[in-house]
């Protein structure tokens, strides 16, 4: 494989994609910062198809990285294989309001092969190729210039190795005759909607105790002035307010901008600063949280109770065996709110029954709730059997 050097001007990127747009698909990885901003800082980009490999740096001066980013959202003939690609869907998405498409998670993949919930890069290369990764430029500052050869020869290994990875794994898939089973996660995954950071839905991320109408509206204006915040000085939410003191405020909140200098989380400034005065007049202009808004209410997703509580460990308990003997991933096969719903008595609109989840585990566990099957441990060894409904 040819690895080129760092490219850093528009007429060697230009010729690089229009190259590689000619591959059935390309890998893809990228390097950013954000521990100190809102927005991910995109530092480098790294891209192989099987013949050549390249890193670019789109923080060139002059770079014009339009040939790259329309391959990557424009092109449908070239398949974009990532590894725990949400990160970079996330940039691309910043950078041109669409995601790559269409597009392969080899982590996603990983689950349908039994490696695991969340293999890492470095544990999928070393069990795919038996090659342990140098580790010692994972913690660079990406951000520094110049960058020295090793951090540009461990940058490039990111898809270096995963070009080769891809076909095995898709070789795998086949002769399991898995493939099928990773169509919906990939469209899932590629959803542009996953990676819209809108202000009215930002008080979803925040844990809080209270479900009362009036401490919700109060959260969801907060969280959005916060939002909005954040974006504007390109700094992390936690540092404008913490979660933590954001639903302190909103379940307990300050009659008066001084009273701001008491809260816990805030600092004295705030009761005469200007940020103070924002956050008051977002508190000032808040409504109650629509009934249709309010958690819980969702008639796909009931209350469990004790003994629906009770039910959905068993159901999870079925699931591990079923993960253990199809040797799949269970985040894969079944998620905990889908587990939660039919333990409630939800028949519908659930994932795991229907397509292959239904055949692989749905089945299983409708018979399970109603009766038909059954716990038992033959030879120390934990597992299912069918048995006679009982009234």
């Amino acid at each position: 494989m040819q690895i080129h050097p760092l490219i850093t001007d528009s007429k060697t990127l230009a010729d690089f994609c229009a190259r590689i747009a000619q591959s059935p698909y390309i890998a893809v990885d990228t390097e950013f910062m954000r521990e100190n901003s809102y927005w991910p800082d995109l530092c480098l980009v790294q891209v192989a198809d099987a013949n050549e490999a390249a890193a670019i740096d789109p923080k060139a001066p002059g770079l014009d990285l339009k040939p790259l980013l329309d391959l990557m959202t424009d092109n449908e003939d070239v398949l974009k294989v990532f590894h725990a690609g949400g990160q970079d869907l996330e940039i691309i998405y910043n950078l041109t309001g669409r995601t790559p498409h269409p597009m392969f998670d080899t982590q996603i993949a990983a689950m349908a092969l039994g490696l695991g919930e969340q293999i890492g890069y470095g544990n999928l290369v070393e069990a795919w190729l038996g090659v342990q990764l140098d580790k010692g430029a994972r913690f660079t500052d990406w951000g520094r210039r110049p960058l020295d050869k090793r951090q540009i020869d461990y940058a490039i290994g990111d898809v270096t190795y995963l070009i080769q990875i891809f076909p095995m794994m898709l070789d795998e898939l086949k002769k399991t005759g898995r493939g099928g089973w990773l169509d919906q996660e990939m469209e899932r995954i590629s959803d542009a909607g996953n990676y819209v950071n809108e202000p009215a839905e930002a008080w979803k991320r925040v844990r809080i105790a209270s479900r009362k109408a009036d401490v919700l509206g109060r959260l969801k204006a907060l969280a959005a002035w916060r939002e909005m915040e954040a974006q504007d000085k390109n700094l992390p939410r936690g540092r404008i307010v913490k979660d933590e003191t954001l639903a302190d405020i909103a379940s307990h909140p300050p009659r008066t901008q001084d009273d701001l200098g008491k809260v816990r989380g805030l600092s004295a400034t705030w009761k005469s600063n200007d940020i103070g005065a924002r956050l008051m007049a977002a508190l000032g202009n808040h409504e109650p949280l629509a009934r249709e808004e309010l958690p819980d209410r969702d008639p796909k997703r009931p209350g469990l109770g004790k003994d629906g509580a009770l039910v959905a460990d068993l159901l999870k308990l079925l699931l591990k065996i079923r993960s253990r003997d199809i040797n799949v991933a269970s985040r894969l096969l079944a998620r905990s709110d889908d587990i939660e719903a039919l333990a409630a008595g939800v028949r519908d609109g659930l994932s795991i029954l229907e397509g292959w989840r239904y055949e692989q585990f749905g089945r299983d566990a409708v018979d399970l709730v109603e009766g038909r099957m059954a716990f038992a441990v033959k030879n120390g060894r934990l597992r299912m059997t069918r048995t006679m409904a009982t009234e």
